[in-house]
């Protein structure tokens, strides 16, 4: 139909009650219409303003503590026990909003927990912990052979399971370039297990490094400030530099190392230090070239708290192996765009069977990423086990059974054509009952057998299920936000 009404006045929902209602209804939906985009609400910071450091927030590790190889002697701003100095404190607010961590050098010494420099160590232990959200801080750092600035944290647990069970964070460390980083370049690690020697810590951590860009608008090193900071929900870890869109690093609790377990879903306390390094340690030495003071300058450190974002939706087909063999499926997922990475963990209720999760996702397999799309897809493989037992079973049964009953079987005939009294009448039925016992007991066998149940050592024929759990960025709970249950029949 068409109306009958000029062009102009097809504009203007004054002269256009039908466009009016329009225009309204669409007002209506766009208002209504949920913001699922991610969003950061700052949840705690301490921006370091004022002439004092907050003692609600941070507290001081004092003396040599005797870890890493390192060489400084730590110092709260107030301590007069030497070398401490408080009239030149190693930890103090600028005026301008900045914390100052500065290491200063006592003698040239190098030798491990020699105490040759002073610097210090803030940690909000006991003050403020925290568990999931948006974690970073704003810094610029010194650079000079020996100096080892970090940003990290510590499971709160740290006193009753000790290190490295408690599980330690890394959002930031930088080293001189003898030790592998050097001005343009950080590392980020996750260090956990069960002790120093067993474990996926120290050169085994889950780590990996950053590169600034000779273009970085905040400058291509570390001595311009840069935001240092991890995206942290349940069962995953995001390390970005600068901005959170910014991710570099992905880890969860699929690639924790077979043996040991996921040790980031309770609370953690922050640390700020300024380490110097001694002979046999990861920066090594300082020497005459190191800058004393060396400045760590910290312009925050904020904590902010997820949005709630929509759980994804998934669907995919059915899958059917038969046992020892491995099936597939692809399941498609839809999302809103903006909404950030979903971590993916799959199990199966086949017994002897295994599944896992590809995404291929350049960051991490196990994690599907809606922060600039709206549909992702993922393969779900899954991996079942020959039943070898059943088969040897089979086997024997018509190998050794049968045999034994067709030797007393022709042992019968034979006992026919001789005459009577070279045998007895007891003898003969004893065969007799011989012979009924192993064929009943071969068909017995041999049903056992070709069920595949108790006899079996693999996955045993039957339907079963994958189930597939999604958990969102905004999770808190460590309950799944989706899960997808995909019917298995293993032949």
């Amino acid at each position: 139909m068409i109306w009958p009404i000029s062009r102009s006045s097809c504009l203007d929902p004054l002269r256009n009650p039908k466009l009016a209602c329009i225009v309204i209804l669409l007002i209506l939906i766009a208002a209504g219409r949920p913001a699922f985009a991610q969003t950061w609400t700052l949840s705690w910071s301490d921006e370091f303003s004022g002439t004092t450091i907050n003692s609600e927030n941070w507290t001081y590790d004092t003396g040599i503590l005797n870890v890493n190889n390192e060489v400084e002697y730590y110092c709260a701003p107030d301590s007069k026990t030497a070398p401490c100095d408080p009239a030149n404190p190693n930890a103090y607010l600028d005026g301008s909003g900045h914390l100052i961590i500065q290491a200063l050098r006592i003698n040239s010494g190098v030798a491990p927990y020699s105490g040759s420099w002073t610097s210090a160590r803030l940690n909000s232990s006991n003050l403020q912990s925290f568990q999931y959200g948006r974690i970073e801080s704003s810094m610029s750092l010194p650079l000079g052979p020996g100096l080892w600035p970090a940003f990290w944290a510590l499971g709160t647990n740290i006193t009753t399971v000790g290190w490295p069970a408690s599980g330690e964070i890394d959002y930031m460390e930088n080293v001189p370039l003898s030790a592998g980083l050097g001005p343009s370049m950080i590392s980020s690690t996750l260090h956990g297990g069960y002790g120093p020697s067993d474990c996926y810590c120290g050169g085994n951590g889950l780590g990996q490094r950053y590169t600034f860009p000779a273009s970085d608008p905040n400058g291509p090193d570390v001595t311009s400030f840069h935001t240092y900071g991890a995206i942290w929900s349940p069962n995953m870890v995001q390390f970005y530099v600068d901005k959170p869109a910014n991710v570099f690093f992905v880890r969860t609790a699929a690639d924790v190392p077979s043996g040991f377990i996921w040790d980031y879903d309770h609370p953690f306390f922050l640390l700020l230090n300024l380490a110097v390094g001694g002979s046999g340690s990861w920066p090594g030495p300082p020497d005459n070239t190191t800058p004393s003071p060396a400045v760590m300058s910290v312009d925050y450190v904020r904590v902010y708290t997820a949005s709630q974002v929509p759980a994804p939706t998934m669907s995919a087909a059915p899958i059917n192996v038969r046992a020892g063999s491995t099936g597939s499926s692809t399941i498609g997922f839809n999302s809103t765009s903006g909404t950030g990475r979903v971590y993916l963990s799959c199990s199966t209720t086949a017994p002897k069977a295994s599944c896992t999760v590809n995404t291929m996702d350049a960051l991490d397999q196990y994690t599907v990423d809606f922060s600039s799309a709206s549909s992702a897809s993922a393969t779900v493989n899954v991996s079942t086990t020959t039943n070898t037992a059943g088969r040897a079973a089979v086997g024997r049964t018509q190998g050794s059974i049968w045999p034994v009953a067709g030797v007393l079987t022709i042992g019968l005939v034979f006992l026919t054509l001789i005459p009577r009294r070279k045998y007895s009448p007891a003898l003969s039925g004893t065969l007799v009952a011989i012979s009924l016992l192993v064929g009943c007991g071969g068909s017995a066998n041999t049903q056992t057998s070709g069920g595949g149940g108790t006899t079996s050592n693999g996955t045993p024929p039957g339907n079963y299920a994958i189930t597939v759990n999604a958990y969102t960025v905004s999770n808190t709970t460590g309950t799944a936000d989706a899960v997808l249950n995909i019917p298995l029949t293993v032949n």
